[in-house]
């Protein structure tokens, strides 16, 4: 579909804000950008815009370490009047700001002071938009970030602009060829289609996880020609260790390959054959607790092994934490069969990063990467130690991928405060990137109730906060293991003062349904197209339904997958795979006075790819200057006679227009 231009309002691609983010010096000029974190060889100019009524004097821009009282006073100097406001400016080099404060890397904060009328103090300050805000000075208030950082490992380039697929092992796929050895104590579910999950009483109540589907690593092989049909390039594995459970968050041994899934012969052939198709493949590393019924802990006595429970002489005592011995140790959020590790330990350290150890073992195997498991609560010594395991295994490889380590946070990472401790996951020296889960919440916000603030926010945050090789890796999910499936997210009955048991049986109706088909299309649309790297749920994109843990973990529908919204995910995989831009183009977030209406583009130096989406009830149209053509759409999009597009309420659209081409938006009633 093609439309061309007519003459409407220019839709501008930034919002002016009281502040400006600090600009980069290229050479002798500078130029605008809204990211917040830089390395410390660049410099950078504070602009910040102050109404002249309130007659500003002495504007100096403030700049706190971290955990520190004292300031570094910067003053500013008058530039211009622009639109009714003064503009005031200073420069300072990254490395400055933070060899200050005796650092070379860190997170800061600024904000500006001045005086104002009849000496007056005030102070700009983020608001809680993230926006800026001019307050009196003694009220406080929160100041910006700036986070100053140092790769000391390549940037994960060669992953940009590809797509995740997640598996959950044991409901993905059987394998029509190898059959698997049930341990003796699983209970096999031979209904794949109808069978319910184990679930406990009531959410957090014990549930044995001992009932299994017979989902294999042999059926994830047989399935890769399907997963390349949707553009994945990146398979990431839920884990595949030795376990109990069907989960197998609960360790048992990091040095096999669980005997259900196929065993050490069926990753290292799922390795082969995912390479063969460009597919890379990234583990689960739990490591932070390890199951009871463990070699390590052998509270069960399963192991031949002496485990910590059985012996305080035992290897693996050291490992945790006991508060009296056997029986009161720590363990994962009070979880008895999840006894915590210590990660600093030399012992484990040395077990897990060290030569010859478990990272070496299975990225030596074909491992392109790690997702870590609750990362948290995992030390920097660890984190520090593993990463740099991964570089010696990747250079040693020849590996023409750079290791990915995905981290699992829930919030913003770049400033995250874990058990009293800021975490320095993006300092330079551990994660690649995040799942990005602030997002997801703020896609099914936006979807579900009609206004994009707080997704045009919380993109501004990411894109503010994170550094840009973070920012073009970051793990964009919509559904995991952990959370509702999408489709249930965005149209489904609320799950509140429903037991498990309703739960487990709650579908939703044929209206619901159709609903949340339109808009999981919608929901994939912005995810694959905003920067970083889109996750796809195993399932979500058949059209699979479910609360949360474990109704979001039913055996996959294979013949009977929801065809429309598979198609849509082909489609959009298409677009991504052909698109360079989605590898590390420039973000342009674009606003409009329609709280429904979200749109924004992604930039090379030739073109612009637009994605626009409307939730508002009325339609919307869409013109460009020059010819432009839609690459994908979602919803009753129209095509009109003056050669714009018409988008209705709960419709979207992905369109390609020339660089310096903009497009108009305009109501159509």
């Amino acid at each position: 579909m093609y439309f061309n231009a007519t003459t409407s309002p220019y839709l501008r691609p930034l919002v002016e804000r009281l502040i400006q983010k600090p600009n980069v010096e290229n050479g002798d000029s500078y130029y605008p950008t809204r990211h917040g974190a830089f390395t410390p060889d660049v410099k950078l100019q504070f602009d910040v815009h102050i109404p002249r009524a309130v007659s500003p004097r002495d504007v100096r821009m403030l700049v706190w370490p971290e955990y520190g009282d004292s300031p570094a006073i910067y003053p500013t100097s008058w530039q211009r009047l622009h639109l009714g406001r003064d503009v005031f400016s200073c420069r300072a080099k990254a490395s400055d700001i933070a060899s200050a404060f005796g650092a070379d890397v860190g997170l800061f904060y600024y904000r500006f002071e001045f005086t104002g009328y009849n000496g007056s103090s005030f102070a700009v300050v983020q608001g809680d938009d993230g926006g800026a805000v001019l307050i009196p000075s003694e009220h406080g208030g929160c100041a910006f970030a700036l986070t100053i950082y140092k790769r000391t490992y390549p940037a994960p380039r060669s992953w940009y602009g590809g797509i995740i697929y997640h598996i959950f092992v044991d409901r993905f796929a059987k394998s029509s060829r190898h059959k698997i050895k049930p341990k003796g104590y699983a209970i096999m579910n031979d209904d794949w289609y109808h069978g319910i999950p184990q679930f406990g009483e009531y959410p957090g109540a014990h549930v044995e996880n001992n009932m299994f589907f017979g989902g294999s690593l042999w059926g994830v092989i047989e399935k890769l020609d399907y997963l390349r049909s949707l553009g994945v390039t990146c398979i990431y594995l839920s884990p595949v260790f030795d376990a109990y459970s069907n989960h197998k968050y609960d360790t048992g041994d990091y040095e096999h390959v669980d005997s259900m899934f196929g065993g050490d012969k069926a990753l290292a052939e799922l390795f082969r054959e995912a390479d063969k198709r460009g597919i890379a493949v990234i583990l689960d590393g739990v490591f932070n607790h390890t199951g009871s019924d463990s070699r390590y802990f052998n509270k069960k006595g399963t192991y031949p092994e002496v485990g910590a429970y059985n012996s305080t002489s035992s290897p693996y005592y050291k490992w945790y934490n006991f508060y009296n011995w056997p029986d009161d140790y720590e363990c994962w959020w009070g979880i008895k069969i999840l006894p915590r590790v210590k990660s600093d330990e030399p012992i484990y350290l040395s077990y897990i990063t060290g030569e010859g150890g478990i990272i070496d073992k299975y990225m030596k195997m074909g491992a392109a990467g790690w997702r870590l498991d609750v990362v948290d609560e995992l030390s920097d010594d660890f984190i520090d130690a593993l990463r740099s395991r991964a570089e010696k295994v990747a250079a040693a490889r020849g590996s023409q991928r750079e290791p990915l380590i995905i981290g699992e946070v829930w919030e913003d990472a770049s400033c995250k405060v874990a058990y009293g401790k800021r975490r320095r996951y993006f300092l330079g020296k551990q994660l690649d990137s995040v799942m990005n889960c602030p997002l997801r919440t703020a896609i099914i916000s936006y979807l579900r109730n009609g206004d994009a603030s707080p997704l045009y926010r919380a993109l501004e945050n990411e894109w503010e906060h994170y550094p840009p090789e973070v920012i073009h890796a970051t793990m964009n999910v919509l559904g995991t293991h952990d959370t509702e499936r999408i489709i249930t997210a965005l149209a489904g009955a609320s799950p509140e003062g429903k037991t498990n048991a309703e739960l487990a049986t709650l579908r939703m109706t044929k209206e619901q349904y159709a609903r949340g088909v339109a808009l999981a299309k919608l929901a994939y649309m912005i995810n694959a197209t905003i920067p970083g790297i889109p996750s796809i749920y195993y399932g979500d994109e058949a059209g699979m339904e479910g609360y949360n843990d474990p109704f979001n973990r039913r055996p996959f529908p294979w013949g009977r997958e929801n065809k429309e919204l598979l198609s849509f995910y082909r489609k959009m995989g298409a677009v991504r795979t052909r698109e360079t831009v989605y590898k590390d183009g420039e973000l342009y977030l674009c606003r409009y006075n329609r709280r429904g209406l979200l749109i924004f583009g992604r930039a090379s130096d030739r073109y612009v790819i637009y994605t626009v989406v409307n939730m508002d009830a009325e339609p919307v149209s869409f013109y460009s200057s020059n010819e432009a053509r839609v690459l994908v759409d979602a919803g009753d999009v129209k095509e009109r006679s003056d050669g714009g597009i018409e988008l209705p309420q709960m419709a979207g659209a992905v369109i390609k227009t020339s660089y310096g081409s903009p497009i108009w938006c305009t109501s159509t009633t």
